[in-house]
């Protein structure tokens, strides 16, 4: 098979996988289903990827949305609420990767990931701003309404959340950042 073949093979297996874990978690999706969902055979998933898991890790990782962890610091917490509203996560079913994590979380390696990809990213970011005496657990908790939001945005899809804008979430994101960091933080960011 010529290289550009197995490059759009592979590119639709990820695809396919990206939207069957986001919409049904690790253990629902099944290989044949995604190479089903491709038009390819399912051994071909073996043998781009080895396994299930490591097409699962490949599919669902995400690259940090451009520009999030740069600029001022006092608009982070604004910069991550946008990625929550604006970013386009079409890719993976319309809902952020963790999203699609959170569905497969009855498997230890998923909820390490999760654990990975949260920590490393976002509070890791927030503790830093937050400094001093429980940094740690304040940059959870800010962390923790964040994911939320983004949960009952995309999965639950509440009423007022899901048609929320990112300018009427400014002030409210400024309150409570501001509040859980212990310094002032901006509720809107440039972008």
């Amino acid at each position: 098979m010529p290289k550009r073949d197995r490059e759009a093979t592979r590119t639709r297996l990820l695809e396919a996988a990206r939207l069957r874990f986001a919409r049904e978690g690790y253990d629902a999706t099944s290989v044949r289903d995604i190479a089903k969902d491709s038009g390819v055979d399912a051994t071909l998933i073996f043998r781009y990827f080895g396994s299930k898991k490591r097409l699962f890790d490949e599919a669902t990782a995400a690259d940090l949305p451009p520009g999030l962890l740069d600029g001022p610091e006092e608009e982070l917490v604004a910069r991550m609420m946008r990625t929550v509203v604006e970013h386009d996560w079409t890719a993976y079913g319309g809902e952020h990767p963790l999203v699609a994590m959170l569905r497969s979380s009855a498997h230890e390696d998923a909820r390490q990931r999760i654990r990975e990809e949260v920590c490393a990213t976002y509070v890791n970011a927030l503790r830093d701003l937050a400094g001093g005496q429980d940094a740690e657990l304040r940059a959870e908790l800010l962390s923790a309404w964040l994911v939320g939001i983004g949960i009952l945005r995309s999965v639950v899809a509440t009423p007022a959340l899901a048609e929320a804008t990112t300018a009427d979430l400014a002030p409210h994101v400024a309150t409570v950042a501001s509040g859980l960091l212990g310094r002032p933080m901006s509720g809107t960011s440039e972008g």
